[in-house]
């Protein structure tokens, strides 16, 4: 099961946000370029700001030449992190933070690295050593208890590798905790009681799909194959367009190869995922970045950590890093399609839409759900409605019931389209299914506002999606209109300049406020409105309704403005 999938025990779909680096402009010069005669406290500065920026591998060079003019241990506690959010954690481990002057956080990290770097190595029982007895404490504790049994392991400890990890509390330890202890009972050949925590994990209303592989490859190690196509067919009930289940089903249908057990190297990696959710669950990403170094440190090949670091990097605006992670699932990886997907992503916020739209086609033809959810999203942003439309139709006429949201993006797509009759019928039923979803209920009430229908249910939807989110200025500026559209006028204008306070450079909530002020005789600050509109980059009818109102001096009174062919 994909950990993104984990983290929130369904699988969202991104719908409404929207291999190598790419070269070029915006990478910093190598620090060779640009260090001579830099203090340290220059070069402090320097990775400082390169860190702040999301580059870590700049950060790494900057602050590991300060580190070599000073002995200030906050200096070299930076490089320290620099080098492990780089992902250089042979580095990291070398400069793993020891001393009195140190924070005790600091040291834990320090201390969790030096064991997976050991671990790494193959040195299982110094790795063991460094986590046993609870040596590593808060925050980093969970990430400890989940690595000592595979630790244990290397070390030889057969029957320290067989106790299970737990954490009071901790549903991520207790279930990362099981699947481990699962796998190292097969490797000890106690494979009933492999089977046994394997069937506790799958026997659940809902089991992950990382149980369900895992189980399924035990089985078809034992030679049930039948066992494991069964478990493969039940999965794909519940979630049909998984891919990996479906790789799995088509490897057992063939017989012809079996999946090895993981590597120790590979358990002790799939364990730390854990604590990496755990920290990105809490907003707590430079952690989840560490821990997914680790990871790739021990599994260089999970291409599940290389999306996520991906993600990580993507939000730090570090856009060749981004780049860089998303390129490591090669064709075949049952991550491939989603890396390429993302990687489109990141293609279209640097405004190079050919370059995202062939890498989502490309994507999209694998077949893989949110990939082909991405190129939608992508034919709606360049406004290649028609197409986007199309895909969305093809999804949703795979599944019996459809998501909310596939119906929800199809009822936007419609509606920019002109074809309301369809796009109202595909909203309704996304509320018939979500009927508290903010986003949802601002969208159609909207939607019925601006078109003067159903004015006094669209203002009960508005308002409980303000009151789901009161800092919306979009959400706001739908509950302004809706007084203004019922004559409220002065209601209209407290929520709209509220709504501006919110999204003070959106140009359609600009243009809603100055109707307003008009309405309610402020014409002076009417007509500043409507020309602050102008400087706002609006859309061809915004722009049209502004400088009609203007030119006419009638304000929302005068003539009803037509853009060209529309």
């Amino acid at each position: 099961m994909r950990l993104s999938l984990l983290l929130t025990a369904a699988a969202p779909l991104v719908l409404l946000a929207a291999c190598a680096t790419a070269p070029g402009a915006g990478r910093a010069p190598p620090a060779s370029d640009v260090t001579a005669g830099v203090s340290s406290y220059g070069m402090f500065l320097a990775g400082e700001s390169a860190l702040n920026n999301g580059k870590s591998n700049d950060a790494a060079r900057f602050f590991d030449k300060a580190r070599t003019d000073t002995s200030d241990p906050l200096i070299a506690e930076r490089a320290f992190t620099a080098a492990l959010m780089a992902g250089d954690i042979d580095r990291a481990a070398a400069l793993a933070p020891t001393g009195d002057d140190v924070s005790e956080a600091a040291k834990r990290l320090g201390k969790l690295v030096v064991a997976v770097e050991t671990m790494a190595d193959g040195k299982g029982k110094e790795a063991k050593a460094l986590l046993a007895n609870d040596s590593i404490a808060f925050p980093h504790k969970p990430a400890a208890v989940l690595l000592e049994p595979w630790a244990a392991a290397q070390a030889g400890d057969v029957e320290g590798s067989l106790v299970r990890p737990t954490m009071r509390g901790d549903r991520l330890v207790d279930y990362f905790g099981q699947l481990g202890q699962a796998a190292l009972y097969e490797r000890a050949k106690r494979n009933d009681e492999a089977e046994t925590d394997y069937k506790a994990l799958v026997s659940v209303a809902n089991p992950t799909e990382m149980a369900v592989i895992s189980y399924g490859a035990f089985l078809e190690r034992r030679g049930r194959r039948v066992d494991a196509l069964a478990l493969y067919e039940e999965q794909l009930a519940r979630e049909p367009s998984s891919i990996a289940v479906k790789a799995a089903k088509a490897r057992a249908s063939t017989g012809k190869t079996v999946p090895p057990m993981l590597t120790l190297r590979e358990g002790a990696a799939q364990a730390l995922l854990a604590p990496s959710a755990t920290m990105m669950a809490a907003k707590q990403m430079q952690l989840s970045l560490e821990y997914l170094r680790l990871v790739l440190r021990l599994d260089p090949q999970r291409d599940e950590a290389w999306v996520m670091v991906g993600d990580l990097m993507q939000a730090n605006g570090d856009a060749d890093a981004a780049r860089a992670a998303y390129g490591h699932p090669k064709p075949g990886s049952v991550e491939y399609a989603t890396a390429q997907a993302k990687l489109a992503w990141t293609y279209q916020a640097a405004d190079d839409k050919e370059t995202a739209l062939k890498l989502a086609r490309a994507a999209a033809a694998s077949g893989d759900t949110d990939a082909r959810v991405t190129l939608a999203d992508l034919l709606r942003a360049d406004e290649k409605y028609d197409e986007a439309a199309q895909v969305l139709t093809a999804l949703i006429a795979e599944n019996k019931a459809p998501d909310w949201r596939l119906l929800y993006s199809r009822g936007v797509t419609l509606e920019r389209l002109n074809r309301w009759p369809e796009a109202q019928a595909d909203l309704q039923a996304a509320l018939a299914a979500h009927p508290d979803e903010p986003e949802l209920l601002n969208y159609l009430g909207y939607s019925w506002i601006d078109r003067g229908e159903h004015l006094k249910e669209a203002l009960a939807m508005v308002q409980k999606a303000v009151a789901s989110d009161p800092r919306s200025g979009a959400m706001v500026d739908s509950l302004g209109w809706a007084y203004y559209r019922m004559g409220d006028y002065k209601q209209a204008v407290e929520k709209l300049e509220q709504a501006v306070e919110l999204e003070a450079g959106d140009p359609e909530i600009n243009n809603h406020l100055g109707d307003a002020y008009w309405k309610v005789g402020r014409r002076d600050e009417a007509q500043f409105q409507w020309r602050r509109v102008l400087t706002l980059k609006p859309d061809d009818k915004i722009k049209l309704s502004a400088e009609t109102k203007l030119a006419s001096g009638l304000g929302p009174d005068g003539p009803t403005p037509k853009v060209a062919g529309k």
